[in-house]
């Protein structure tokens, strides 16, 4: 009799974990990448290996109408506190990269209530779908060793924050989808020549101020294959998120549109996007950066009123020209970005010329597996200078997903 009850205990129990494995869904990606620099600009740059990231994704169901997702994102190889060589906004100096939780990081941490297709919420710390690099975020999906050169310099990458997100598919085959975002804004201490806004993500304290919030918008029409063409707005104040009060008095609007356009067929794909930026009072927030402290660790470097960029790539699968079969593909591909992240200043502020960039890239990306592709890339980037003006890389690299 105490046997068949210790049978029954041991069953009961590896059933209730069993149950509660069905409700856990699990994704990862990764990506390792090796550069070889040959740069007018910085002639004695090094080689680098480079173990960009590995992104883990955990979901759990309570429900089939209540979801938690988190993601966990571990960035070049470990932990703690980096260091790089800014030889151009830093004017030599070794700068040091201080985040929360050093290189490992919970990038999503969110509940997702689904009520109907056309209307649902999310609460927490969720994912902006700004352009493409958003939604083409894994390795697999996108075909140089890093995202867009445009997106990559002038938007978070990847965009977190906290607040609620409302989404929903609508039309006749649910062809329309968008999601609209209520988050915290941006800092613009971290404002900067090189990267316009992108340095604002509040990364640099435990905890987020949100006396600014923003509204971010996307709407979508879909096509087939995981196809889309659409647009992106987001907008928001910026100065009353500063870690002092030096000036709330000021408005430091953000606003960003983009149009973006992804068209894929088994063997080909296109993609496209266009980004607009304004910033007001610009002139203002570069003389407050330029009274901020050592410690804060920013760049205090001159910010535009306006920012543009644009791209568009193409690639084929030369594979499906052969008559024998395979599984695998080896798109062969070319890009162009244009990139200005002082396109238009605002009072004294100089128009930087370096900080228009324009990058021609082709390459192959191998697909061994549709989770496993091998990259290589030649990328030249022309800057707005008169003379030693070109970044020329090559790069080999390795991603995968895990789903």
């Amino acid at each position: 009799m105490k046997s068949t009850t210790f049978i029954i205990f041991v069953m009961s129990i590896a059933l209730s974990q069993a149950q509660v494995l069905k409700k856990i869904e699990y994704k990862a990606y990764g990506v390792v990448n090796y550069y070889n620099y040959n740069w007018d600009t910085d002639t004695e740059k090094r080689d680098v290996f480079d173990t960009e990231r590995l992104n883990v994704y955990l979901k759990y169901n309570f429900t089939d109408k209540i979801q938690l997702k988190t993601e966990f994102e571990f960035e070049h190889g470990g932990t703690g506190i980096t260091m790089e060589l800014d030889k151009f906004e830093e004017f030599g100096e070794y700068e040091t990269e201080l985040e929360a939780g050093g290189a490992v990081k919970l990038e999503q941490l969110n509940i997702l209530f689904l009520y109907k297709p056309w209307l649902n919420f999310r609460i927490g710390r969720l994912k902006l779908y700004m352009g493409n690099a958003s939604k083409l975020d894994t390795p697999t999906q996108y075909f140089t060793g890093y995202r867009s050169a445009m997106e990559n310099t002038l938007l978070p990458m990847g965009w977190y924050e906290n607040g609620i997100e409302l989404l929903g598919d609508f039309g006749k085959n649910k062809q329309f989808s968008y999601k609209l975002f209520l988050v915290n804004g941006l800092s613009s201490v971290g404002f900067t020549s090189a990267n316009w806004i992108k340095r604002g993500h509040q990364t640099r304290f435990e905890t987020i101020n949100t006396n600014n919030l923003a509204f971010s918008s996307r709407f979508d029409y879909n096509l087939k294959n995981n196809g889309y063409i659409g647009c992106s707005t987001y907008i928001g104040n910026t100065n009353n998120n500063r870690p002092k009060p030096d000036l709330d008095h000021i408005t430091g609007t953000v606003s960003i549109i983009d149009l973006h356009a992804n068209v894929e067929t088994e063997n080909f794909k296109f993609r496209a996007m266009v980004l607009y930026g304004n910033l007001q009072n610009s002139d203002k927030i570069t003389a407050a950066n330029k009274k901020l402290s050592n410690n804060l660790n920013v760049k205090r470097t001159p910010v535009a009123k306006n920012t543009l960029g644009y791209y568009a790539e193409v690639g084929y699968n030369i594979l499906s020209l052969s008559p024998r079969t395979t599984d695998k593909k080896l798109f062969l591909f070319g890009r162009y970005d244009f990139y200005d992240s002082m396109y238009k200043t605002a009072g004294n502020v100089f128009d930087n010329p370096r900080w228009e960039r324009s990058v021609i890239t082709a390459g192959a990306n191998y697909m061994i597996h549709p989770r496993v592709n091998l990259k290589a890339h030649y990328a030249i980037n022309s800057l707005g200078l008169s003379s030693e003006n070109k970044e020329k890389t090559f790069l080999l690299g390795m991603g995968f997903t895990i789903n």
